[in-house]
């Protein structure tokens, strides 16, 4: 792999500090704290989990996504059920409520953001921002 230039390594490290600071700015549209929205956005992405894949892949202990799991049951928000392919295993799913605020919060995230870009771009920094979509899709892997 070739070694970047300095300018790509400058460009690299200003491009995280503004992302940084969008992700900042798009939470800030949650209406629940951010343990619990990334929980929920991962559910409904994702489909039922047990509580162990759920701490893998948020990166916390057992124990805190046991919490985080126990305030959002609390909150009506999701639900657990016996694994179908065993039953000794818990699977947690969105309830329908819990559904429904991930699609509320990811509208007002949304609305924000299209707004924002309509407001602050000209029509040309616009098509060139939404260009660059594949490009940072490529790069986060997905």
């Amino acid at each position: 792999m070739p070694h970047p230039s300095t300018q790509v390594v400058k460009g690299a490290s200003e491009l995280r500090l503004v992302l940084g600071q969008l992700v900042r700015r798009l939470r800030a549209e949650y209406s629940f704290p951010v343990a619990q929205a990334s929980v929920l956005s991962r559910l409904d992405r994702e489909g039922a989990q047990t509580t162990s894949a759920l701490a893998t892949a948020e990166r916390v202990r057992p124990q805190s996504m046991a919490q985080t799991l126990a305030e959002l049951e609390t909150a009506g928000l999701i639900t657990r059920r016996p694994d179908p392919g065993d039953g000794r295993r818990i699977q947690i799913e969105l309830t329908e409520e819990g559904h429904e605020r991930v699609l509320e919060a990811r509208g007002r995230r949304e609305d924000w953001l299209a707004t924002a870009i309509a407001a602050e771009l000209s029509p040309e920094e616009q098509r060139t921002l939404l260009a660059a979509v594949p490009l940072l899709r490529r790069l986060s892997g997905g």
